[in-house]
């Protein structure tokens, strides 16, 4: 919206106020102001989107200045909602027991463009899609901007269920703002169930826009919806998909929850209770979008696989994007997964620069490529050896790099004392739904474990995960033999490795300062380390 569209908007909220309050609002202090409030026997007040208040004026509102707004507006609905014709301002009324209005609160509402670039490509997938947020971070805007970029780009027929005119404004003409989606306006909160479900059958929608399901009976309208073929874009009470699964009412939208009894023999392999919690049916939508900030979003692309994992308590970490970055915008005319364009050139360079050893030889082609530019991770480390970790990326060609930046992470390692210290940082990385790993000590075994376990890199081929199964216990090997020399043992000789794993032993035994080398031939070739007299002599 331009300031001069954003001015006339302004204009149509100023002039139901009155005088007293009026004659302090200038339009240089209302860019980012959320609400003006007035209450019976207090000072107005004008309350910015950073928590910041301004009080206007040092009179105090009266009935008289509460009656005055009212006789200039529509009658206030039965959730006590009213607005301006044309815009869309929210009006809120806060009566006393006997139902008299004490109270107002006038959101002001703007058409804000752009909120929804970094997740276009979602948008376009033909998916029915949830957000989640607290409220004030623009749940509704981004729904008012998805309706436009579906109706009018991609020539859908959408249809606004529109409970409190918060989408499309209020008025019997919708404002511009939907582009060519029509809105259906509900009378009462608690029909928006029967206008949801009238809408599919009597106006033929592709697309259905629904904001704040927030009861059991709307929650079901949404699967039959969902179920009938209709692309579904909603908001929902809840901070996180986590809340949302634990929230007995709403639990259905992502596929509700029921309480298995498992067999021994399947406990005893998860590794749990024999009483566990599972996903009872697939998800209503397909994608769940966590609204963290205005200008940050935390994406799950799969509902049914996020809801699987938390249930099980595995870690799992949303794509974070940011409002204000572009993202793959490719291939968007097809409706399925927006796939990695072929790049055969990056391919042939790669393929030059990887030249393995035998005991890590794997056929390369593009698949397994896609596959790694997929899975690349950016590592942020906490108390963590940065040099051991650099070491265990280079030697082993993992499919991560290191980054100072913990906004450009993907996972974190940490050091396992600094856990339960409230580090910022941490803090951080939760706000971010980052997930951390924790490291026991700054070792080249305990370092490759947490890595391997935070990379995921038994998905890769069988050759490579014999290869990383192998190393583990070569250097869990090569640590029991060291506490052997540390109780007196004068050399121990460790089983026969290739070179690449005996490097990785060596490096070990350097760290508790002592001495290795390499003996016999051929397959036979293995570590000694050496103790007894001569270590001793070294330590005293």
């Amino acid at each position: 919206m331009s300031n001069l569209e954003f001015q006339n908007d302004l204009d149509r909220l100023t002039e139901v106020l009155p005088e007293k309050v009026k004659k302090y609002i200038s339009y240089e202090k209302m860019e980012d102001v959320i609400e003006i409030v007035l209450d019976i026997g207090r000072t107005p007040e004008i309350r910015h989107s950073g928590g910041k208040i301004d009080y206007l004026g040092e009179e105090f509102v009266e009935e008289e200045d509460i009656n005055y707004i009212t006789d200039r507006i529509q009658e206030f609905t039965s959730d006590n909602r009213s607005g301006i014709p044309g815009t869309l301002h929210r009006i809120s009324a806060i009566r006393n027991r006997q139902g008299k209005i004490i109270g107002l609160t006038c959101r002001i509402g703007r058409v804000v463009t752009g909120t929804i670039a970094c997740i276009k490509d979602i948008c376009m997938m033909n998916k029915s899609i949830l957000f989640l947020g607290r409220p004030g971070v623009g749940k509704t805007t981004k729904l008012r901007e998805i309706s436009r970029l579906v109706a009018d780009e991609l020539g859908k027929r959408v249809v606004i269920v529109d409970t409190s005119n918060e989408i499309a404004g209020d008025g019997d003409t919708p404002h511009p703002a939907i582009g060519h989606a029509r809105r259906m306006q509900v009378t009462q909160p608690e029909f928006q169930k029967d206008i949801m479900i009238e809408a599919v059958e009597n106006h033929t929608p592709e697309v259905i826009v629904v904001d704040e399901i927030g009861t059991e009976a709307e929650a079901q309208a949404a699967r039959t919806i969902a179920e009938r073929g209709v692309m579904l874009i909603a908001t929902a009470h809840g901070n996180s998909l986590e809340n949302l699964i634990k929230n007995p009412t709403l639990s259905d939208l992502v596929g509700g929850i029921q309480s298995v009894t498992l067999g021994d023999d399947e406990a005893k392999r998860r590794a749990s209770q024999k009483t566990v919690l599972e996903r009872e049916k697939q998800p209503t939508f397909d994608v769940v979008i966590e609204i963290l900030d205005r200008n940050t979003l935390a994406v799950y692309k799969d509902t049914a696989e996020a809801v699987d994992y938390i249930l099980r308590g595995w870690p799992i970490r949303p794509e974070i994007r940011k409002v204000d970055k572009t993202y793959d915008n490719q291939n968007l005319e097809q409706k399925d997964e927006p796939a990695i364009v072929d790049i055969p050139e990056e391919i042939n360079k790669l393929e030059k620069k990887i030249e393995p050893s035998d005991s890590l030889k794997f056929s390369f082609s593009r698949q397994k490529y896609v596959e790694e530019v997929k899975n690349f991770k950016k590592i942020y480390l906490y108390a963590v050896s940065r040099t051991i970790v650099e070491k265990v990326i280079e030697r082993l060609d993992l499919n991560a790099e290191i980054t100072r930046s913990i906004e450009d992470a993907d996972i974190v390692i940490a050091h396992k004392n600094f856990a339960k210290g409230g580090a910022k940082v941490l803090s951080t990385a939760n706000d971010y739904r980052l997930q951390i790993f924790y490291v026991k000590t700054n070792s080249m075994a305990q370092i490759q474990k947490v890595l391997k376990e935070a990379l995921d890199i038994v998905e890769t081929s069988q050759t490579l995960c014999g290869y990383y199964d192998d190393a583990e216990r070569a250097l869990d090997e090569a640590k029991a033999a060291i506490n052997k020399i540390l109780a007196g043992a004068e050399h121990v000789e460790l089983t026969p490795q290739n070179q690449h794993i005996r490097k990785l032993q060596h490096e070990l035994v350097e760290q508790h300062n002592m001495t290795s080398k390499s003996v016999g031939e051929g397959d036979n070739r293995h570590l000694r380390i050496i103790g007894g007299t001569d270590f001793n002599k070294k330590i005293g």
